[in-house]
Order: structure tokens, then C-alpha cells, then sequence
């Protein structure tokens, strides 16, 4: 039956090995039930139904791109916008985490209509491709950043306004070797690297002193158990920002930024692992593209009503897909896999912030590494390129360097005659951040 439903012959593959492929996608992407409460906790939000809810939008997503579609593409809370939703929207605007989520659903709603319009590829193709690039790697330091600064490695300072920590504390050391095993172990190229790499430095937190009498990793109650309640985030999105113009002015240039960042995580994840896959045809189309376009554009409707960011397509598919994975099976492995780790809640719980920060590093790394793909020698490119990198991190928010490299790359195609080569709807985006910038916006204060 399995045979017949994902067309395992077709694709040249067999049960066992799209089941071992979907192991292998889930030890590389294991990671995230750990990370992502640990970042989403900082915005107010209830660790224990993060957990939850982290795995169940994770598997739902998972399926529904393995059922419309049949590739082995697994998705979860996406890194990068999760930090954006915690340390950007929430804590840095001050948004009560209940509306955005609300906005995260609204983003979703619009991701929907633009999939099924055929807006969407309009819109990513007003983006110059160097400025897609950037984008991802701005989002790499941003996440490097937050995880060095949740190990201790980087703190603030009143002079320089970062400097490195105490190297000589035992967490901010542990949290060192954790990056230094986590790099060595990727390098190696071991499955699960950064699954390994949390677990080692989590069992080692158990035995190094905190400070106060504590150990960096406190010890679980249990190993087991019945997964924690969903119900202090599921459907809890608020749309409160809907009803004044006011409020609708300060959600639309994170609503829009949401947006941007999901259309770019999907598509460039979604061609990435089916390039590997050998899913794209001579021409580069990726065939039953409409229905993996509807299917993330799904995904993000679904993290906000259980209560978490926006579920993206993962990268870490490719390992799979590396392990022989080929169809949808693959995925439904790594769904059923999220699914039976929330019986392991306890373990979940007491991973400290010295453990995951290392996969944060990890992370940004892996981002930062496409980098090579903007031509730095065409001060055209470098100018919007750079300002969108270092902009990210630096103003601490994805919106502003996304805004910045935009002008940026407006302003040098209307002032170097280069004004009909650059697409209408990357001004009519570039005119947006600008408006908001100056605090000029149309609908006012």
C-alpha cells in the first residue's frame, strides 16, 4: 500500500530506506524542540506548551507537505523568524506574544492569497537575487548573535556596547566547548551533529556549577511522560491590532517583514532539497510546485493557532534526502518521530541556554555560508547587500535590515540609470520602509 500511495518503485526507492532517510531527517533537525521554546519563552510564552505545541505544528505541517505534494520535505517553527517573533516583535516593540501571533496568522492568510494568485513569484522576483542571499545571511548573524549572547560568550558593555564574557565561568566555558564539539562534529559531517552536541552539553551541565549552589543543566523529575498541555498558547492569538489604524500601521512593516522572511525561507529551502532530490526538471521547474507552495502557505496558519511562529520548510530535509529519502514517506517518518518525542517532554525541559546556544552558532553558520553567491566586487550588489547583513543584527531587527538593503538597492537603480531594471514591486516595497522609517506612513501615528 505504501508502494502504491507514495510511488516508491517510481522514484527508485523502497520502505526501508525512505524510513531510515526520515530518521535522519529528524536527528538533523531534532534540535529545534529544545530551541525553539528556549527562544519563544523569552517573549512570555509557557515552555512547557511550547514543547507541545513545537512538535504537533511541526508533524501537521510535515504531513500535509508529504500527503498535496510527495516530497521528502520536513518543516517546524522556523529559526530566524522565531528569534524575529521573541526578541524583535515582542520585546523589542513591546507586542503582547497573543497578537503576534495574530499577526503571524495574518501573514499566513496573505501567504495563502499570494500562493494561489500567483503574486507570490511576482513578488520574490522584485527582490534581487543578491539581496535574497543577504537577507538569509543577516538572519545567520542575528541567530549566531542571540546564541552567543544566551551563552554568556557575548554581553553588553557601556563603552563599546558588546564585549566578550567571563571565558573564565564555568557556563560560558561550557558553552565554548559546545561550539567548538558542535563545529567539529558537522565538520565530520556525523548525523544529528547539532542533536549531539545539545544532548553532551546538557549531561555535562549536570555535574557544572551555576553559581548559588545550582548546576547549569537542573535535574529532570522524570524521563518520561504524558505531554504537557497545549492550552496555554493554543488558539490564543489576538487580532486586537486590526482595529485602529494606528495600531494596523505598527503591525504592517512586521506583518510584511513576516512575510518576506517566509517567502524566502520556503522557496529557497523548497528548490534547495529538491535540486538534491533530482525533483527539478531541465528548464529548473519544480513540478507540483502549486501544491508545495499551498502547503507552507498552510503551515503558517497552523503555528498560530497552536501557539508558536511560523513553521517553515527545513533545510535539514537535505540530510534526508542525502540518505536516500525520495518521497513523501520520508517526511511522514520525521512527523510520526516529532510526534513521539513529546513523551520526553522532561528532557526537553532542562536544557539549558548554554547548550542550545551552540546550535544557534551552528545555525547562523550554515546560513552565513551562502554568502559566497553575492558578488562583492559589484558595488551595486555590496552596497544593498552589506547594508541588509549587518543591519539585521546590529538594529536587532530582520525588518530594519530588510528595509534598509532595499532602499539601499532603490536608490543606487534610480541614481546609476539603472531606474527600469529594477522591478516596481521592489520600489512599492522599498517606499514602504521608507514611509515607516521617517514615520511618514500614510495612516499616521
Amino acid at each position: 500500500m505504501l508502494g502504491r500511495v507514495f510511488k516508491l518503485k517510481e522514484h527508485g526507492t523502497s520502505v526501508g530506506r525512505e524510513i531510515q532517510a526520515g530518521l535522519t531527517t529528524f536527528a538533523a533537525m531534532a534540535y529545534i524542540l529544545a530551541v525553539n521554546p528556549g527562544i519563544l519563552e523569552h517573549a512570555g510564552m509557557d515552555k512547557g506548551a511550547l514543547v507541545t505545541v513545537t512538535a504537533l505544528s511541526a508533524a501537521a505541517a510535515t504531513t500535509l507537505m508529504a500527503l498535496l505534494t510527495n516530497y521528502p520535505l520536513a518543516l517546524a517553527p522556523g529559526m530566524g523568524i522565531n528569534a524575529f517573533f521573541a526578541f524583535t516583535i515582542c520585546l523589542g516593540f513591546k507586542v503582547p506574544w497573543q497578537q503576534a501571533l495574530g499577526m503571524v496568522f495574518v501573514n499566513g492568510a496573505m501567504f495563502l492569497a499570494l500562493s494561489v494568485t500567483g503574486v507570490r513569484e511576482k513578488i520574490i522576483a522584485a527582490i534581487p537575487p543578491s539581496l535574497k542571499v543577504a537577507i538569509t545571511c543577516g538572519i545567520g548573524l542575528f541567530i549566531a548573535f542571540i546564541g552567543l549572547r544566551n551563552g554568556g560568550v557575548i554581553v553588553g558593555d557601556p563603552v563599546t556596547y558588546v564585549t566578550h564574557g567571563d571565558f573564565s565561568s564555568a557556563p560560558v566555558a561550557l558553552c565554548l566547548a559546545g561550539i567548538g564539539l558542535t563545529a567539529i562534529l558537522v565538520a565530520r559531517r556525523v548525523t544529528g551533529a547539532i542533536v549531539i552536541g545539545i544532548a553532551v552539553v546538557t549531561v555535562a551541565g549536570l555535574f557544572v556549577p551555576a553559581g548559588g549552589g545550582a548546576m547549569v543543566t537542573a535535574t529532570p523529575a522524570a524521563i518520561f511522560s504524558a505531554p504537557h498541555s497545549a492550552a496555554p498558547v493554543f488558539l490564543k492569538l489576538s487580532f486586537d491590532f486590526l482595529r485602529s489604524w494606528t495600531a494596523f500601521h505598527h503591525a504592517l512593516p512586521i506583518i510584511l517583514t513576516l512575510l518576506l522572511v517566509d517567502m524566502f525561507d520556503n522557496i529557497g529551502t523548497l528548490i534547495g532539497v529538491a535540486k538534491r532530490a533530482g525533483y527539478l526538471d531541465a528548464q529548473g521547474r519544480l513540478p507540483r510546485a502549486g501544491r508545495a507552495l499551498v502547503a507552507d502557505s498552510c503551515a503558517t496558519l497552523i503555528s498560530a493557532l497552536l501557539g508558536t511562529s511560523t513553521v517553515v520548510s527545513y533545510i535539514e530535509s537535505a540530510a534526508g534526502v542525502e540518505a536516500g529519502g525520495r518521497t513523501g514517506l520520508t517526511s511522514l517518518t520525521t512527523a510520526a518521530l516529532m510526534l513521539l518525542a513529546l513523551f520526553f517532554t522532561p528532557l526537553l525541559l532542562i536544557v539549558p541556554a548554554v547548550a542550545t546556544a551552540p546550535a544557534l552558532v551552528i545555525v547562523g553558520v550554515f546560513m552565513m555560508q551562502s554568502i559566497h553567491e553575492i558578488d562583492m566586487t559589484e558595488f551595486k550588489q555590496a552596497v544593498p547587500a552589506v547594508l541588509t547583513i549587518i543591519g539585521i543584527p546590529l538594529t536587532f531587527s530582520i525588518a530594519a535590515g530588510i528595509g534598509l538593503g532595499l532602499i539601499g538597492a532603490a536608490v543606487l537603480a534610480l541614481g546609476t540609470g539603472g531606474a527600469r531594471k529594477f522591478p516596481l514591486y521592489g520600489y512599492a516595497i522599498a517606499a514602504i520602509f521608507f514611509l515607516e522609517f521617517f514615520h511618514l506612513f500614510p495612516f499616521g501615528q
